[in-house]
């Protein structure tokens, strides 16, 4: 007996890039683009009216600051459950990542993805698996290794620490200005890139600000 194609709306704010992609998936009997949408309410719309198995989602669906995308994926979940939402975006940001599973989003996966690569998450997460690609799968355990999100973590000494990073501060400037010894600055800084699931300093400190710790 022959499978049911997995039912798929393709949510992106360029038209073009919807076409393409639709393109690519339709040569493949294991999916069928059922529809489409570009904007938040469109895509709510059409989700409601076709009844997709996934929906793959872009997170940017403005020319603003916001991605919509995330609010998309939550309204869709809280209304739709039983439909899987798969990010595919060019955005690789550990926060958003991060948000973006707590949306509900069950896989995440950025545009250079190859088309195979892109159908096997399309098909994973349409059973109610997830699916990520190495590098947003890798935030992912970093995230969880971290218990939680390192907000309630981070000691009074760690936040002072990167409210002087975020003011441009060496190791050595920091240390002078905590009364600390260098070597515990840089004990501090290992502690807080841990705690935050990043890798650089520079990270910590984007992260920080964007969770409101600084």
């Amino acid at each position: 007996m022959t499978q049911r194609p997995i039912r798929t709306v393709l949510v992106d704010d360029h038209a073009l890039l919807r076409e393409g992609l639709r393109s690519l998936l339709d040569r493949d009997e294991e999916v069928v683009v059922v529809g489409e949408a570009g904007t938040f309410e469109a895509a709510l719309a059409e989700v409601a009216l076709v009844g997709p198995d996934v929906v793959v989602v872009d997170l940017k669906l403005t020319a603003g600051t916001e991605y919509e995308g995330l609010r998309l994926i939550r309204e869709m979940t809280r209304q739709h459950p039983k439909v899987a939402a798969l990010v595919l975006t060019t955005f690789l940001d550990d926060d958003l990542v991060v948000r973006a599973v707590r949306a509900g989003a069950k896989g995440y996966v950025v545009k250079d993805v190859d088309t195979t690569e892109l159908i096997r998450a399309i098909r994973t997460v349409s059973t109610g698996g997830s699916a990520f690609d190495p590098r947003s799968a890798a935030i992912v355990l970093r995230a969880v290794s971290g218990e939680h999100d390192g907000t309630a973590e981070l000691t009074d000494r760690e936040r002072q620490v990167l409210k002087l990073l975020a003011d441009g501060k060496s190791n050595a400037e920091i240390g002078r200005g905590l009364f600390i010894s260098e070597s515990t600055v840089k004990f501090h800084i290992r502690n807080v890139i841990r705690k935050l699931g990043v890798t650089k300093r520079t990270d910590a400190v984007y992260v920080a600000s964007k969770r409101g710790l600084i």
